[in-house]
C-alpha cells in the first residue's frame, strides 16, 4: 500500500509512539493526518510537525478517544476536507499498574485489583482501538458500496491499512493485569477484523513494542526501568519511539506483512 497521498487517523498523537508515527508519515508524504489527543498539548505537536513538513499536513484534534461522538466528528472533518481516511493508528493508551493480589500488612486481608481500573485501561486500550478502525472500514465499506463495487479484489491495491499498538506485556508481564489484557485482547480483535475487513480491502496488524523511551514508561521511574528493564533487554537500551514508527510504516507500506510484528528489543521478562 503507498502511504504517499493517503489520509491517515492517529491517536495518541500527542507523544511516544503516536507522535513518531505522525512524524514519519508526514516524511513519507501522506496528504494529511488527523492527529488525535486528550491533551491540548497536540496542538504544538500538529504545529512541529506541518513545520518540518513543510504544509498544512497535520490537523489537530482535541478530545476523548472512547468518546464516540468525538470519533465520528474526526472522521467526518478529515475526511470532508482531505479525502477518505485509508491509514489508521489508533496508539492512544493507559496503564494502571498494580498487582492482581496483595494482602495488606496491617490488616491481613487481600486487596483485589480495583474493578474499575481494569473497566478503564479496558476502554482506552482495547475498546477504543477497535472502534476507530472499525470507524476507518466502514467508511471504506459506504464509499465503495457507493461507487457500486463489492468484493474487493486484489487488482484494486489494498484499500486501508489499521495498525494496533499491542505490547510484548500481552504475553504476561506482573502488576499489569488490566494492561496485560488489554494488548493481548487486540490480536484477537486484529486477526478477526482482518478476516472481515479484506472484503473490503482493509488489511489489519498488530505491532508489539518493547519498553520504548515514552512518557508512560518513563513514568515506571529510573530505577524500575534500571532494575527490571534493561538488565533483560538485549538491546540494553529503551527503544526509541522513531524505531517502532519506521516499522509501523512498514507494516503499512507492504502488504506482504499481515499478522503480528515483534519490536521487542530482545526483552525477556523474569520469572
Amino acid at each position: 500500500m503507498e502511504i504517499n497521498n493517503k489520509v491517515a487517523v492517529i491517536t495518541g498523537a500527542a507523544s511516544g509512539i503516536g507522535r513518531a508515527v505522525a512524524t514519519d508519515l508526514a516524511r513519507r508524504k501522506v496528504r494529511a493526518i488527523a492527529m488525535v489527543d486528550l491533551t491540548d498539548k497536540v496542538d504544538a505537536v500538529a504545529a512541529e510537525v506541518n513545520a518540518e513538513a513543510g504544509g498544512g499536513i497535520a490537523v489537530p484534534f482535541r478530545g476523548d478517544a472512547t468518546d464516540e461522538r468525538f470519533r465520528a466528528k474526526v472522521f467526518d472533518t478529515i475526511s470532508a476536507e482531505h479525502g477518505l481516511v485509508s491509514i489508521c493508528v489508533p496508539a492512544a493508551g493507559v496503564t494502571r499498574d498494580d498487582l492482581a493480589v496483595r494482602i495488606d500488612k496491617t490488616s491481613g486481608k487481600a486487596r483485589i485489583y480495583p474493578a474499575d481500573l481494569f473497566r478503564h485501561v479496558l476502554e482506552v486500550n482495547l475498546v477504543a482501538p477497535v472502534y476507530w478502525a472499525l470507524e476507518m472500514v466502514a467508511r471504506i465499506a459506504e464509499d465503495r458500496n457507493a461507487r457500486g463495487l463489492k468484493r474487493w479484489v486484489p487488482e484494486e491495491r489494498v484499500q486501508g491499512t489499521v495498525v494496533f499498538i499491542g505490547s510484548i506485556s500481552s504475553q504476561g508481564n506482573k502488576g499489569q493485569i488490566s494492561y496485560a489484557s488489554t494488548k493481548a485482547g487486540l490480536e484477537g480483535a486484529a486477526a478477526t477484523l482482518m478476516k472481515e475487513a479484506m472484503y473490503y480491502g482493509v488489511r489489519c496488524g498488530v505491532i508489539h513494542p518493547g519498553f520504548t523511551d515514552t512518557p508512560m514508561v518513563r513514568a515506571l521511574g529510573e530505577d524500575y526501568i534500571n532494575k527490571q528493564v534493561l538488565p533483560y533487554t538485549q538491546l540494553g537500551r529503551l527503544i526509541r519511539p522513531e524505531e517502532i514508527a519506521d516499522a509501523i510504516c512498514f507494516m503499512i507500506a507492504n502488504s506482504a506483512v499481515s499478522g503480528e510484528l515483534w519490536a521487542d528489543a530482545g526483552w525477556h521478562p523474569p520469572a
